[in-house]
């Protein structure tokens, strides 16, 4: 279904809201509000994008496939940008699998007439250059942290990312889940979580996470948050 034309910023999605008003009513007419449930496949690696996706709520993870099949997250987006961004570089093959991890609402456009949008050369270009940026840094991050640094830390860099995207303390997420997207064991994910909420970091319930104490999980936490985290605000700020 169509967005009203009487929907205004701000909208939900920071990318979206970062635009001029005339430029954001420029794209108002072609934006259709879709819901995306738990495990929705958006794209696999190397299909052609056919929509870009602004999201307003929820999660997708950005996953590297090897030819065995197995998956490690290399980024994850929420409200602060979009998925499809290879649309708009002149390539328009997805490099990544994009799946919903937590289940979301977004503005869906096709890519034709984003691409028809971002080449006018105004501030939709820009931001989405400087938001492309941003995402190569987090996927770039994601593999110093997965390479270098132990479960404890990456574990809590990845609840506060995803923390980040949904805007929430509370998030439903199995382990398992978890494990699949960091591309470790999930008996090393299930100990790093149980430490955490036993110095009452988080509490863990049914698949349900809460982050209890953001500072100390930030403490907690590699430095490869703090790095993603700059590169986002200054993306929105700029």
């Amino acid at each position: 279904m169509a967005v009203p034309t009487t929907l205004r910023m701000p909208i939900g999605n920071r990318l979206l809201a970062a635009l001029p008003a005339t430029e954001y009513e420029a794209l108002l007419p072609n934006l259709q509000r879709v819901h995306l449930p738990l495990d929705t496949m958006l794209y696999q690696a190397g299909d052609r994008i056919n929509y870009a996706y602004f999201p307003i709520s929820g999660m997708t993870s950005l996953l590297s496939i090897t030819e065995d099949g197995e998956a490690i997250e290399v980024a994850m987006v929420g409200n602060e940008g979009m998925v499809g961004v290879a649309c708009c570089l002149r390539v328009n093959i997805t490099p990544y699998q994009s799946v919903v991890q937590i289940q979301a609402d977004a503005l869906r456009i096709r890519a034709d007439v984003l691409r028809r949008e971002f080449d006018r050369g105004g501030q939709l270009q820009d931001v989405v250059l400087r938001y492309t940026h941003a995402l190569l840094t987090h996927v770039s991050q994601s593999a110093v942290c997965n390479r270098y640094h132990k479960m404890d830390s990456r574990l809590c860099r990845w609840l506060l990312v995803a923390r980040d995207r949904v805007k929430s303390d509370t998030f439903n997420l199995t382990q398992e889940s978890i494990a699949q997207m960091m591309g470790a064991p999930r008996t090393g994910v299930t100990a790093s979580a149980c430490r955490l909420q036993d110095n009452g970091l988080i509490r863990y319930r049914r698949g349900k996470i809460t982050i209890l104490n953001r500072q100390k999980l930030e403490e907690t936490s590699c430095e490869c948050y703090g790095i993603v985290r700059e590169k986002i605000d200054q993306f929105l700020v700029a």
